[in-house]
């Protein structure tokens, strides 16, 4: 029996190569549960952003013929793709990287591109983002792009991902809010609720940081995913005494997402209705310069967030080499943007690599081991979503603010003695948090880099492929003013 035992470790050990990256099976799981923690909130919140209740609702997302996606089918197939797509990735690329529903990419669904076409033909245009991408991929210049980025550029988005994550867990937690009165003042955002956290659930959060943050610096094994148990112990026994409620029906002051309180019910079938209800008629439904612009928003879009979050983690993780490039990334680039045409194929939107990884790989996670475990939690969520709805957003969201205090230190491997790399560095830093998109703050951060190195008399420095993404962003940040003058 231990001969059994010592072989399956060791066939497990040489796939993914758990010993030679520094890390331990233990260590694998523990990070894969950790990351499916921070990560399953998607599962609630994908529905919410391109679900309806009813097609009576006031906030409904009607389609052009006025048909919704029902939230329950939607959470079953959100689930269903993370987790297949999840484990495809830890199988195949062998990195600690899980694969969820993009947060840019479905409120765009929903509000933009929904409206003017059915569903099953937003859904189609998914698809059809992600065959590009996959010939992309296929052609190699996706990894050619990859590689074309300066070290120092690399480090920048690791730290701008560092301070979008951090941005997310505070927002999300409700320690920084958004005012109410935001469009009368120059202060779009402040601490909690009129300047103090004000309420139990944002209690908590601060209690589960400061949790973190001790276990953390004292290095104790699988501190991050004590302090998630520890905290939503807290918040059950809280709610439970003062009845906080959830936030959409007490408002501010109760949890966001996840309900702390044990549910009646444990487990149920998923409803996979919604998998394979795909059309390709937008291109037909709307002028094919329309349909396309569409598309071409949607490559970006998910092109860059995931050359973005892959670099962050990467380097965050020790997984890159001297130049910053992650070994092997033309399969991880392959199995993202097959990510892309599954999301399209079960109504889920597209689904990309996820930056909350890197709450697995604070934990130990260097592996796709990692990414098994999150994958089969997934898959498990399909029919446990009661259970995993426990966990509020305020026991997850300190992890990320911690992991982005952790990529921070990426700072010091950037230039900033020199002007033409420190703007562009700064920018791409700022603008992911600022404008909550990671594909911003790319786009901004390498068209300054080769404006700059141009103006300076250092253009034969920029890789040409530079020249080539700066101009696409360039088309991308001027997509609204263009699609007015060609009348799309």
């Amino acid at each position: 029996m231990v001969e059994r035992t010592e072989s399956k470790t060791s066939l497990l050990d040489r796939y993914f190569k758990i010993s030679e990256r520094g890390s331990s099976v233990g260590r694998e799981v523990r990070g894969g549960l950790v990351t499916f923690v921070t990560v399953a909130y998607i599962i609630v919140l994908n529905p919410l952003i391109l679900g309806s209740a009813s097609p009576t609702d006031a906030g409904a997302k009607h389609d052009v013929l006025g048909n919704i996606l029902p939230i329950p089918q939607v959470a079953a197939a959100t689930a269903l793709v993370a987790g297949v797509m999840t484990i495809l990735f830890g199988l195949i690329a062998n990195y600690p990287f899980a694969i969820a529903t993009g947060l840019g990419i479905n409120t765009l669904l929903a509000v933009t591109i929904a409206p003017q076409v059915t569903w099953p033909e937003a859904m189609g245009l998914v698809v059809v983002d992600g065959l590009v991408i996959l010939v992309l991929v296929a052609t190699g210049f996706r990894t050619a792009v990859f590689n074309a980025v300066p070290a120092d550029l690399k480090a920048a988005i690791a730290v701008g991902i560092g301070l979008f994550i951090t941005f997310v867990g505070l927002v999300d937690a409700g320690f920084v809010r958004r005012l109410p009165d935001a469009a009368d003042t120059t202060v779009p955002v402040g601490l909690g609720i009129n300047g103090s956290i004000a309420s139990l659930p944002t209690a908590v959060f601060v209690f589960g940081l400061v949790l973190t943050s001790i276990l953390v610096a004292r290095k104790v094994r699988g501190g991050i995913l004590i302090s998630v148990v520890v905290t939503t112990l807290l918040s059950i026994v809280i709610e439970s005494i003062f009845h906080a409620g959830s936030s959409s029906d007490t408002g501010e002051t109760g949890w966001n997402l996840g309900y702390p309180a044990l549910p009646e019910q444990i487990a149920g079938l998923p409803d996979l209705s919604l998998v394979g209800d795909i059309s390709f008629g937008a291109f037909t439904r709307l002028p094919a310069l329309a349909a396309s612009m569409l598309v071409f928003t949607l490559v970006l879009a998910n092109f860059f967030d995931a050359m973005g979050t892959m670099t962050g983690l990467g380097k965050e993780g020790g997984l890159t080499d001297k130049e910053g490039n992650l070994p092997g990334i033309g399969k991880a680039l392959g199995v993202e943007g097959l990510g892309a045409v599954a999301g399209g194929v079960g109504s889920a939107s597209s689904n990309t690599v996820f930056v909350e990884s890197a709450s697995g790989i604070a934990e130990g996670a260097r592996t796709g081991l990692a990414n098994v475990v999150t994958g089969v939690l997934f898959l498990a969520a399909m029919f446990l979503t009661p259970l995993y709805q426990v966990v509020p957003v305020e026991a997850a969201a300190p992890v990320l603010v911690v992991v982005g205090a952790m990529m921070l230190g990426q700072i010091s491997q950037i230039n900033l003695s020199d002007f033409t790399i420190a703007l562009p560095a700064f920018l791409t830093i700022t603008v992911m948090p600022f404008t909550y998109s990671i594909a911003n703050g790319i786009g901004a951060g390498f068209v300054s880099y080769v404006l700059l190195r141009s103006a300076t008399g250092k253009a034969r420095e920029v890789h040409p492929l530079m020249w080539v993404v700066a101009a696409a962003f360039v088309l991308y940040f001027a997509s609204g003013p263009l699609g007015d003058l060609l009348g799309i």
